[in-house]
């Protein structure tokens, strides 16, 4: 169903657009860092919350696109285009409700999350996460509309609205961090401009009736609950599983909180070279919902097992390449975040524990639980996922960063080890079988 020359066209773009979101989250990283490391602080805090309300957004995205890819890969498109007006429909509701709960306890749930901090952090804090807010409903459509592309093979737009929203980023981070001294409000404005913009141009572009999958008419979509239930089916399980894992790791920050503002910024700086480690596998984890997905529309189970083969490794072969030459190049990335000497040994640390370990398990843990999501076996992953997320990153984190002394290092191992409990699990899931018997259409 997919030759090379189609999978190259699926998972390049989406190489690229993963590569932009992080380098724009790595370029507002180091220019917040030039206003202090509370302010650097205070925005990884915030991100954290970000990070898990943009993750329940792409589950529900995933959802969609597997409903879609499913029925495209059936030959369904009309039903394809239906099923694509409930994402968009629920999609704004659930993100809209969530803004103005965001709105109206700010400080209460930074408060409740992240307890006693210090109070130049917390006053950025409460700056960065009211207006990063205001940005739920555009961040989690434009999200939508994303997967919608991509469910019909078309990953081409996303990286074009990617590009296009990250080139507004940077500019006005530029402008209102250093022209006019706005610090976190700065950044966060910018940020809230370009998520509008690319909201805007890629429900525009999602009208468009030469597309397989297009909404003409936003304005008048009514409930269908027969597609919100199959949207949901796959929905509901991968955003309680990300849910889940953000806020385990949200509370595994409170912990890292209370190693000191040099642990904070280190964990922040050291998660952004991280993050540019497993882009390829994020990307091909994308494409993987697509692939599979249609595979299994159309019955092809053997093409289904064939293309999960193919995309792993090439997911190991990338992510041995740039997690190392990314670890090899730190010490020429650190000085541009403004660190100090104790922040940037500690950072230097993590980023090779990470490297040395997310080429071998990485994809495995979270790569090919997207082809079972893609068949409908989502409350599999479900499952694994947040056992493993709660007893092994979360009580781990505490054993190792407090009784055995460890502090941010110990925090990191607790995350290896939980990535390793992930990957015998859904290898095992996958050998057996099971996923190809769940019906999704």
């Amino acid at each position: 169903m997919f030759d090379n020359k189609q999978l190259k066209a699926l998972i390049i773009p989406l190489v690229i657009e993963q590569l932009l979101a992080v380098t724009v989250g790595f370029a507002d990283t180091i220019m917040v860092s030039n206003v202090g490391e509370a302010a650097v602080s205070a925005v990884s805090l915030v991100d954290s919350i970000n990070i898990l309300l943009i993750n329940v957004f792409s589950a529900l995205a995933t959802g969609g696109a597997v409903v879609a890819a499913q029925f495209i890969g059936q030959g369904s498109q009309k039903k394809a285009r239906e099923a694509s007006q409930q994402l968009i429909l629920i999609t704004a509701v659930l993100a809209s409700l969530i803004m103005v709960l965001s709105l109206i306890f700010n400080q209460s749930i930074l408060s409740l999350v992240f307890g006693k901090v210090d109070s130049e952090v917390m006053s950025n804090a409460v700056i960065y996460f009211f207006f990063s807010a205001l940005s739920y409903p555009f961040i989690a459509l434009y999200n939508a509309g994303a997967a919608l592309f991509r469910a019909i093979g078309n990953s081409k737009i996303s990286m074009i609205n990617s590009f296009i929203m990250n080139v507004i980023n940077i500019i006005l981070n530029a402008i209102l961090i250093f022209g006019f001294q706005l610090g976190v409000l700065g950044a966060v404005v910018a940020t809230l401009i370009a998520r509008i913009t690319g909201c805007i141009v890629i429900l525009y572009m999602l009208r468009s009736k030469k597309n397989d999958i297009y909404i003409d008419d936003y304005l008048h979509i009514r409930v269908q609950l027969v597609y919100i239930k199959k949207i949901l089916a796959i929905g509901i399980p991968s955003g309680l599983e990300n849910g889940m894992f953000q806020i385990g790791k949200i509370m595994v920050q409170s912990l890292v909180a209370t190693f000191g503002t040099y642990a904070i910024a280190a964990n922040a700086v050291s998660s952004n070279l991280a993050q540019m480690m497993i882009i390829p596998g994020m990307a091909i984890g994308l494409a993987m919902v697509t692939v599979t997905g249609q595979c299994i529309g159309a019955r092809e189970y053997e093409q289904a097992s064939y293309y999960v083969k193919k995309l792993m490794k090439m997911a190991f072969g990338s992510m041995f390449v740039l997690s190392l030459l990314i670890a090899f190049a730190s010490p020429y990335i650190f000085p541009l975040y403004s660190l100090s000497t104790k922040t940037t040994d500690l950072a230097y640390q993590c980023v090779w524990l990470h490297a040395i370990f997310c080429f071998i398990v990485w994809p495995l843990s979270f790569t090919l639980p997207n082809a079972l999501r893609a068949a409908n076996d989502a409350k599999f992953t479900m499952s694994v996922s947040i056992a493993s997320m709660w007893i092994f990153r979360y009580y781990f984190s505490f054993i190792l960063a407090n009784d055995f002394h460890l502090g941010l290092l110990g925090v990191w191992i607790a995350m290896i080890i939980d990535w390793c409990v992930r990957a015998i699990a859904f290898i095992y899931r996958y050998h057996s079988g099971k996923w190809k018997d769940k019906q999704l259409i």
